[in-house]
């Protein structure tokens, strides 16, 4: 029986393993009355950073009026509040109230809970092996688009 070359299923694997990542995470912050869109943004809300709307949407790698409905929502359930930014009255910068930030500390303590039960049973030396390898894949897609430009 030949073995299959794992170069020929790794990708289908990862996306295997990201969808299942995205159920596991989306039933648990369901759990907590949150949808995962929202506790994605609050995590990253929850980093202290100050992002404007365009940022934030680059962040969540989603359109910015997506990202609005998404903050509609969010801004309803008093988790954050949109300020003017000084000589642009067309940006918004995100701005966490202490209810997001409260909420916020919540899904990270919940993702890092997940984070544990999904790695484990793996060894910190796979781990790291894992990590090189989606360092290297990165950088191969990084070149082959650079490439793909130049064409």
């Amino acid at each position: 029986m030949n073995t299959p070359d794992p170069r020929e299923r790794i990708l289908d694997d990862l996306s295997r393993v990201q969808r299942k990542m995205r159920a596991l995470f989306d039933a648990r912050v369901k759990e907590r009355g949150l949808t995962l869109p929202r506790a994605r943004a609050l995590l990253i809300l929850g980093r202290g950073v100050n992002l404007n709307q365009r940022e934030l949407a680059d962040e969540l790698d989603i359109e910015t009026p997506t990202l609005v409905r998404l903050l509609d929502g969010m801004e309803k359930q008093g988790f954050i509040q949109r300020q003017s930014v000084e000589g642009d009255r067309r940006a918004k910068q995100i701005a966490m109230t202490p209810r997001g930030a409260k909420v916020a500390g919540e899904v990270l303590e919940l993702a890092r809970s997940l984070r544990a039960d999904v790695l484990k049973s793996i060894s910190a030396q796979d781990m790291s092996t894992t990590v090189k390898v989606f360092a290297a894949m990165s950088d191969n897609i990084a070149q082959s688009c650079r490439e793909c430009v130049e064409a």
